[in-house]
């Protein structure tokens, strides 16, 4: 092409965090080198850059959380800490020599598509970029959701999100509050409770809280993992098949699966056996089904109710105040420290992608999908929006390993763009048959799923659309992994 309309760079990646390294190495394999990663961050890593709060970790088992291609076996735990996950991530940097390729503290604010030229136009803090394919790699775990809540600005203590923890501020020996009670308020507390004069937890939906199999590897046991043979393919396949039951299987082919009400059942009785306080355990045992918001895995949350400084509030809360929080039956909870553990803006309007994005017709892909709901081909290309790819888009995570995810995704990816550059093609975009086939075989499976329970209407989960669609693709992770492999490539359109 002319100079004048060859564009900066020839993939951009929006998200420097594991969906876009993982991306950016399989693009690499395949041969594509011209591409530049930005991320808002400071540093590789996504999720595990930004999150440093007090016990934060995984929460699957590290065998299955790390890339298929890059496995270790120095993990200290069977569910590693968050510092080992920032540490992986800057290790896949060097491995893969990724940093060439990394723009750090630079947000994209706008991305439109030039038709004419089949040029993505991206605005971002750190100036203008243009490029032939844009990947938006940023994970649904990034973007903190404050509390719609009367006064919070006028707080005169320290407030801070999980997801923005601020180490300058301590929490020892102050009265802290927190609201929520989802994943990490789960790891949080437990970590925080020992250290402050008082903690009051501001539940307004419990969680399922289940034992967690975590325990350190050791010496031997990292030596056993790196040394002997087929101890870690082992470690890894019954990792993998525990992932596989305990969410794709449970909650997609929820009414196929016997014994469904037994595990509710032993949940249950976990409650009961780590909670002393009978009216403390019944506020903390969901009346949800298991399965309808994301549950949760940890030793000692449940059994950190009952400190004599600890104290659980499920009366709504009303306001907050510049002392405190003010709960509707006009109790004043006086505090020093306010955490926000409120979660991250998952399917809002504004958060997939982050910023604005439209098509060379000047639809608005944020505005798409509120008006039509969504919808994808694989979780990885929408049509209407040639050259545009997701990693984690609607009805492309089934809800094993997000490692999975990413690997099957660059791979759909992969092959598209190899079929561009074998046809010499500017422009590549799903079909809108394509998509409508493969969404018409996702939402037929949604009878089967958990997420149909009536009583999911009382969860709260963060799993749903404000119209009621949960967008994971209902499918076991080998289904997946093959037909983002074995596409066909005649779903798509490629223009020179």
């Amino acid at each position: 092409m002319p100079d004048t309309q060859r564009p900066h760079y020839e993939i951009v990646i929006v998200g420097g965090g594991l969906s876009g390294l993982g991306t950016a190495i399989a693009l690499k394999k395949a041969g594509f080198h011209d591409l530049l990663i930005v991320d808002d961050a400071d540093g590789p890593g996504g999720t595990w850059q930004w999150n440093t709060y007090p016990g934060v970790a995984v929460d699957i088992p590290s065998f299955s959380y790390q890339f298929s291609f890059a496995q270790r076996s120095t993990w200290s735990r069977t569910y590693a800490p968050g510092r080992e996950l920032r540490m992986y991530a800057k290790q896949i940097v060097d491995e893969y020599n990724l940093t060439p390729h990394l723009q750090f503290s630079t947000r994209v604010h706008k991305a439109t598509f030039d038709a004419p030229s089949a040029h993505w136009l991206i605005s971002t803090s750190g100036g203008d970029v243009t490029a032939r394919w844009l990947i938006h790699a940023g994970g649904p775990l990034s973007q903190p959701k404050l509390p719609e809540i009367d006064g919070i600005d006028t707080f005169e203590g320290a407030t801070m999100h999980t997801s923005r923890w601020d180490h300058e501020v301590s929490v020892a020996g102050k009265r802290v509050g927190i609201i929520g009670t989802g994943a990490t308020a789960v790891q949080v507390i437990p970590e925080i409770a020992p250290d402050v004069e008082h903690l009051t937890v501001f539940q307004r939906t419990p969680i399922w809280c289940l034992p967690k199999p975590d325990f350190p590897l050791g010496r031997v046991g990292r030596a056993g993992l790196k040394k002997v043979p087929g101890v870690r393919q082992g470690a890894r396949l019954a990792s993998q098949a525990f992932v596989e039951a305990t969410f794709p299987v449970l909650a997609h082919f929820h009414r196929w699966i016997p014994g469904t009400a037994a595990l509710e059942v032993a949940a249950r009785k976990y409650v009961a056996m780590q909670v002393d306080d009978p009216t403390t355990r019944n506020k903390l045992t969901p009346t949800y089904a298991l399965g309808c918001k994301r549950p949760s895995f940890h030793n000692s949350y449940l059994s950190t109710f009952n400190r004599d400084n600890v104290a659980l509030e499920t009366t709504s809360i009303e306001a907050i105040t510049p002392n405190g929080i003010r709960t509707t039956d006009g109790a004043e909870h006086e505090l020093d420290v306010l955490i926000l553990a409120t979660g991250f803006k998952v399917t809002d309007k504004d958060a997939l992608p982050t910023y604005q994005l439209t098509s060379s017709n000047g639809t608005d892909l944020a505005e798409h999908w509120d008006a039509e709901r969504f919808h994808s081909y694989q979780g990885v290309t929408t049509a209407g929006f040639p050259n545009f790819f997701t990693v984690f888009g609607p009805y492309g995570y089934n809800g094993a390993s997000f490692f999975t995810l990413v690997e099957n995704s660059a791979a759909h990816i992969v092959r598209v763009l190899d079929e561009a550059r074998r046809r010499q093609a500017t422009s590549a975009e799903v079909t809108a048959t394509a998509q409508e086939k493969y969404m018409t075989s996702i939402l037929a499976r949604r009878p089967l799923q958990v997420f149909t329970n009536p009583t999911c209407a009382g969860a709260n989960s963060y799993y749903f659309t404000k119209n009621g669609d949960v967008p994971f693709r209902a499918s076991t992770t080998l289904e997946a992994a093959w037909q983002s492999r074995r596409f066909s490539l005649a779903d798509y359109t490629f223009a020179e």
